[in-house]
């Protein structure tokens, strides 16, 4: 697994999408929750809470955080809240309108980069990865999801990204750039180290975009190796694998043979 600094969060860096809901923003905010507004967390949902307490759903820091306003609407508690049981009241709620959010948001942008298709578009079940053309393990996934992607069950779409080394960006650049990207994919990875691939001695400005943008969205997911393979589980909410999958994870990723 190819690793490089990033940020460490899946889903860091989203406070820059803005999700409010409209019952929010449609009444006024009790002071205390405006407080933890004002120390930058971003206020998505409300939702019912036991012993008198109202429930908001925020974002910190691309994180999801609970904050409960106390019966007198005067002070607010921030973090999770148990019952008698020990169930954890407050993720169910997260996941709701923090979450399931974002994860949406992420999946219609992911599918709006610039990526290389593997596979049949007629797949039922589509896979993200951010490749750089010079991991190893990138190709180690790509040789690993043949069965899945040769019988017409996955789609791999390829964000190419050029990080790991100096040519990286040049390669990624000529794959894109290629008359027949999907084909030019298929031969760098199925030669493995042998890959004939060269890089573009001088990157168009508008692959050049293509490819700040791919790593733009990979930083705002917190990805922090390649490849980093992103997919819906089976209740549609954003999954990640950093790095090739082992045996169990990738059933996961890819579903049944």
């Amino acid at each position: 697994m190819m690793r490089f600094e990033r940020l460490p969060f899946l889903l860091a860096g989203l406070s820059l999408l803005a999700l409010p809901t409209a019952a929010v923003r449609a009444e006024e905010l009790p002071a205390p929750i405006k407080a933890a507004e004002a120390r930058g967390a971003e206020i998505v949902g409300t939702f019912d809470a036991p012993g008198g307490l109202k429930g908001y759903a925020a974002r910190y820091n691309g994180q999801g955080m609970a904050l409960y306003l106390t019966p007198d609407g005067q002070h607010v508690l921030i973090g999770n809240l148990l019952d008698a049981q020990g169930q954890d009241l407050t993720r169910p709620q997260l996941e709701e309108l923090v979450y399931a959010p974002l994860g949406k948001e992420m999946w219609a942008r992911m599918e709006r980069s610039s990526w290389i298709a593997d596979g049949s578009s007629a797949a039922p079940r589509t896979v993200y990865l951010f490749s750089d053309p010079n991991c190893p393990y990138c190709t180690l996934f790509w040789k690993q999801a043949r069965p899945w992607v040769e019988t017409g069950k996955v789609q791999l779409r390829h964000i190419m990204v050029g990080i790991l080394r100096a040519d990286s960006a040049g390669k990624a650049a000529a794959l894109l750039a290629a008359e027949r990207p999907e084909q030019a994919l298929q031969a760098h990875e199925s030669a493995g180290k042998a890959s004939p691939l060269k890089p573009l001695a001088t990157i168009p400005a508008e692959v050049e975009e293509r490819l700040e943008s791919n790593l733009e969205l990979m930083n705002a997911l917190g990805a922090m190796a390649t490849p980093a393979i992103f997919y819906l589980d089976e209740r549609g909410r954003l999954q990640q694998q950093q790095g090739a999958p082992d045996p169990e994870a990738l059933a996961q990723i890819l579903g049944p043979k």
